[in-house]
């Protein structure tokens, strides 16, 4: 009654995943895998020994196998905007007009919230941390830090990295705030020269070394964090749990602000989505933090 509830098209939907690749980090640095919305358990396997030299007819001695589960479980999130109610007169082509614009500012906000929760455990909106995220993020589950130095963030970000593989990790991916950037695009020779000259005027270089790069704010965002490093290619999945979804709220007060939409000749436009990410092995990263 009053309300009419829609699936974003699939060109919508792609629209939305293309930008949040462009926008978030982590969706740069991390594949993005299927998620169920009762959500995925997965089992992260290790092998305790190295191979076994056995000579012939000799002993054969237990090597041993370690299997935990890691569960991914999707969580709700929300955006919702009210619109004056000529939305609901216009030509169907003017409201695609209305829809697109609202899915390209929603995708922003979820590709950054993605980094936001998963990085740091907070409310996107808040800035506070989210008891629905609990330790579920890196700044809780990754023990592994260095302290942040700017005029050496790259010997810093190279000890996170010798970090990890001193724990018989890899890195694949470097998440890097743009304090972080500057510092890097500050750093000169002897000779007074720039040795990073692909960080200067706000560059984002997609690499690192070997490893893969992303620039992002949302990497310091409410903490102390200046860059990340890490297995991202295979120690941390991400995934929509749920179709994307779009209200057309024509009635009632659903932002909870005290004004009746039908009052003010309002509608309220509010998308879900169901997101879900696990960190399966916080060894295999280390972050550079102030």
């Amino acid at each position: 009654m009053g309300v009419s509830r829609t699936l974003y098209d699939p060109k919508l939907v792609s629209d939305l995943v293309t930008k949040v690749k462009g926008k978030s980090s982590l969706a740069a640095l991390a594949p993005q895998v299927p998620v169920a919305f009762v959500g995925n358990k997965e089992y992260t396997f290790t092998m305790d020994s190295d191979i076994d030299v056995v000579a012939e007819n000799g002993a054969k001695s237990h090597g041993g196998i370690t299997m935990e589960p890691v569960t991914i479980i999707p969580i709700k999130v929300e955006y919702g905007a009210r619109v004056s109610d000529e939305f609901m007169y216009a030509s169907e082509e003017e409201k695609v007009d209305v829809l697109t614009a609202f899915n390209d500012g929603f995708a922003k906000k979820v590709a950054s919230g993605l980094d936001k929760m998963a990085f740091h455990g907070i409310n996107p909106r808040t800035g506070s941390a989210s008891a629905v995220i609990g330790t579920n993020h890196f700044d809780a589950k990754v023990t592994n830090t260095v302290t942040y130095a700017a005029a050496n963030v790259d010997d810093n970000i190279e000890a996170a990295i010798a970090m990890v593989e001193g724990a018989d990790g890899e890195v694949t991916g470097i998440a890097m705030s743009t304090g972080a950037r500057t510092a890097m695009a500050a750093i000169k020779d002897s000779a007074g020269n720039k040795v990073y000259p692909e960080f200067m005027f706000g560059g984002q270089p997609a690499n690192l070394g070997t490893s893969q790069l992303s620039i992002n704010k949302t990497v310091s965002t409410g903490a102390v964090d200046e860059a990340i490093v890490g297995d991202f290619a295979n120690m941390f999945k991400w995934g929509y749990g749920k179709e994307v979804s779009l209200e057309v709220i024509e009635y009632g007060d659903p932002d909870n602000t005290g004004v009746d939409l039908k009052g003010h000749n309002q509608v309220y436009l509010r998308g879900e989505a169901y997101i879900g990410w696990a960190i399966f092995d916080g060894n295999s990263f280390a972050r550079v933090t102030d």
